[in-house]
């Protein structure tokens, strides 16, 4: 019985993705990874030295077009409040149709690993915050930047961390499910956003 060729790192990556947002960091070995992969677990050695060297490559290539279409947005030119709007909506759309995406970032920030965060902070998520926080110097000097760039994400966040249970809330409407009138709503609360 011959053994599959071994996999490329890209294709081990895609592979434990899906794993890591269905189980988090810690409901997922080595072993998990490589059955899925039809591999060995030493053939994952070749390409990561540990699970952790995983994980992280794991979360960046989970983030890298999604954080690079928020990088192109923010760096657009022109008003700033248009690139508010597009950039929230965008990450509303993000959200919505990706949900192995959202449950990678939702369960990152449940596990609450201070080593894992600081490393995914730095880097998959530093840059995308540091341009998030230009645009808010730009749209409202008078509030803390840092702030107000956490407060944007929690806005946009809240709305896809309780979708299952706002279904069942007094007042729900079909409308509320979808990114764009999420979007709007998020938009028009901020400094500088526009209804």
């Amino acid at each position: 019985m011959s053994r599959r060729a071994n996999l490329s790192r890209d294709a081990i990556l895609d592979r434990a993705i899906p794993l890591f947002a269905e189980s988090g960091y810690n409901g997922v070995s080595m072993r998990d990874i490589a059955r899925s992969c039809g591999q060995s677990s030493a053939s994952l050695y070749h390409h990561f030295p540990d699970k952790q060297a995983l994980y992280l490559a794991a979360m960046k290539q989970a983030f890298a077009d999604r954080t690079a279409q928020l990088l192109t947005l923010l760096r657009e030119d022109g008003p700033a409040d248009r690139r508010l709007r597009n950039l929230v909506e965008t990450l509303c759309r993000q959200l919505t149709e990706d949900r192995t995406f959202q449950r990678l970032l939702q369960r990152e920030l449940l596990d609450g690993d201070r080593q894992r965060l600081q490393l995914t902070a730095e880097s998959v998520f530093s840059e995308v915050t540091r341009e998030l926080q230009r645009l808010c110097r730009e749209l409202a000097p008078q509030f803390d930047p840092f702030l107000l760039a956490g407060s944007i994400i929690g806005l946009v966040m809240q709305h896809f961390q309780n979708a299952g249970l706002r279904r069942f809330l007094p007042g729900f409407q079909l409308q509320h499910d979808n990114p764009v009138v999420i979007a709007e709503h998020i938009v028009a609360l901020l400094p500088g956003g526009k209804p």
